[in-house]
């Protein structure tokens, strides 16, 4: 019999996490952890096979942690996931809206579902996580008291759904990275790919500007750069990066060996086939 992958994720049974695991790795074991730091520490001591890590969200932006963990922690990126996010309000069995006083989710998941919080006249309380605090409630048992999670998380607690795809935002879309102890390049030419890498530029004056200008001379598609300090330092910034193809694509390997030249530290940490979402997002050409 094949064995398991298992597969790190940050939350509880029933996060948004354990969905995107379910829906990209059917037949995976889900294996749930308390903090980001935890789930990459599983995958690196080999507990875990791969970890499925949220990125970044449509409507709240990066996710805050992970792009200083990620660099550091040794890790590869190996392939994405993008889920949209359905919230429900949910509640012990046998709840009516009118007995709700207040909410608890993740402070994410409470800032994308302002208008029902606003609308019933909830006070919105901050929790861990949204499957965690569907546990909690589940718990306490108290009928004044809902929570804002998934569907799932209300399957596995045994809570009633009061109203569902609550978010503001139809287009609320999470974009996960499937995390993985080793390299595993996609091979080139095998579909639309995405290269991720970090690096951080000389200090020269306008060493960042003529970084980037050799992914315009050369038609390379950039699709993300962030920045980030390193080591609490003002003066030390380290960017993260996505560009559309592979490193050894003409273009994309002509970018880089300027990039290269011009940085004083450079890391690709995942070469990988681009998730079809991105498709379905395209910029329309002038």
């Amino acid at each position: 019999m094949t064995k398991k992958l298992k597969i790190a994720f940050q939350g509880e049974p029933g996060a948004n996490s354990h969905i995107a695991i379910v829906e990209a790795y059917p037949d995976a074991e889900p294996m749930p952890c308390a903090t980001f730091e935890d789930a990459l520490a599983a995958i690196t001591s080999g507990e875990a096979d791969l970890g499925m890590i949220p990125i970044e969200n449509s409507v709240a932006g990066r996710v805050a942690d992970i792009h200083h963990l990620l660099p550091d922690s040794g890790l590869f990126i190996v392939g994405e996931w993008f889920l949209p996010v359905r919230h429900q309000l949910m509640a012990v069995k046998g709840t009516k809206l009118a007995d709700i006083k207040s909410v608890e989710s993740h402070v994410h998941a409470l800032g994308q579902c302002r208008r029902i919080i606003r609308k019933l006249g909830i006070r919105p309380i901050v929790a861990g996580d949204t499957a965690g605090s569907a546990r909690d409630i589940s718990e306490r048992g108290d009928k004044s008291v809902a929570a804002i999670a998934s569907r799932l998380a209300a399957d596995i607690y045994g809570l009633d759904i009061l109203a569902e795809d609550i978010e503001d935002e139809a287009h609320n879309t999470t974009r996960f990275v499937v995390l993985a102890r080793e390299a595993k390049w996609a091979a080139q030419g095998s579909g639309p790919l995405v290269t991720t890498f970090v690096f951080r530029v000389r200090n020269l004056p306008a060493a960042l500007y003529k970084a980037m200008g050799g992914f315009a001379t050369n038609g390379v598609n950039m699709t993300k750069l962030e920045s980030y300090m390193v080591d609490g330092n003002f003066f030390a910034t380290q960017f993260y990066a996505d560009v559309d193809g592979h490193p050894d694509d003409r273009g994309l390997a002509f970018a880089l060996e300027e990039l290269k030249f011009l940085s004083r530290e450079f890391r690709i940490i995942g070469v990988y086939p681009g998730h079809p979402f991105r498709a379905t997002f395209s910029e329309t050409q002038e």
